[in-house]
């Protein structure tokens, strides 16, 4: 049985969670699924970013606690929980959220590089709720993504926040009306699928290295030189370039 779905429209992979009789809850099979999703969206030339979204009114409840209960993880073997926590894809990827993101659920947004939520979408880590510990990466990125003040709060109370809330805190991209987060999550992704998809992944991999191993300023400005020199020894360089002095769209061929 499949529980996520996935469509592509030209360079963009469009990953739908459907369990929505269970929340989106994660158990075994389905971490097992993502994993395989996100690989292929890594391996795939042809694909430049991903939107991740969720049929019913749940996001994604996080674990399947009817699973967990009976010694069941939603861990995948190379990518950990829910087939994507531990080594989110280098490609870029949006959430798009239209409901309650909790527990492993706001985890799971936590692996994504936009959020674009609706009116009616709530945030929050419900896990010491339940005598539990967000290990999904709840309790070392949010303090990154956030002020630790309220990222502790979130972490602390397991009360969520409105999308509202995490706008103005900075988590959330856009805030739109119920029904809308598609929309404007295409909008997002064709904005970053018309630029360089070398520069793109180089630009992310800087972006997300810098940060989780904490670079200083001056490890910083030799360190992104190897992850770029593939991008300054490219075609695409060369056509971006080209196409700047004849005014015209450039033709991006990933090499």
């Amino acid at each position: 049985m499949s529980y996520i779905q996935t469509e592509t429209r030209g360079p963009i992979l469009i990953i739908t969670l459907n369990r929505p009789e269970a929340r989106n809850a994660f158990n075994a099979a389905m971490a097992a699924e993502m994993e395989q999703i996100v690989d292929r969206y890594e391996d795939d030339p042809d694909l430049r970013v991903a939107i991740l979204r969720a049929e019913g009114s749940t996001f994604c409840s996080g674990q399947d606690l009817k699973e967990a209960a009976q010694g069941g993880r939603a861990v995948a073997p190379k990518r950990g929980g829910f087939g994507i926590m531990k080594r989110p894809p280098l490609k870029p990827l949006i959430a798009a959220v239209d409901g309650q993101a909790l527990a492993g659920g706001m985890e799971l947004t936590l692996c994504c590089d936009l959020v674009v939520a609706s009116t009616q979408s709530v945030f929050g880590l419900a896990e010491v709720k339940r005598g539990l510990v967000a290990v999904g990466g709840g309790c070392f990125r949010l303090p990154k993504r956030l002020p630790w003040a309220i990222a502790m709060e979130l972490i602390l109370t397991a009360e969520p926040k409105s999308a509202q809330e995490m706008k103005h805190f900075g988590y959330v991209n856009s805030v739109v009306a119920p029904g809308m987060v598609m929309d404007e999550a295409l909008r997002l992704a064709a904005l970053i699928a018309r630029n360089g998809p070398l520069a793109v992944k180089a630009s992310k991999g800087i972006a997300l290295a810098s940060m989780t191993e904490n670079w200083s300023e001056d490890e910083a400005w030799d360190r992104q030189l190897g992850i770029v020199a593939p991008v300054m020894a490219s075609e695409d360089l060369k056509e971006g370039l080209a196409a700047f002095a004849q005014k015209r769209d450039p033709v991006w061929k990933g090499r």
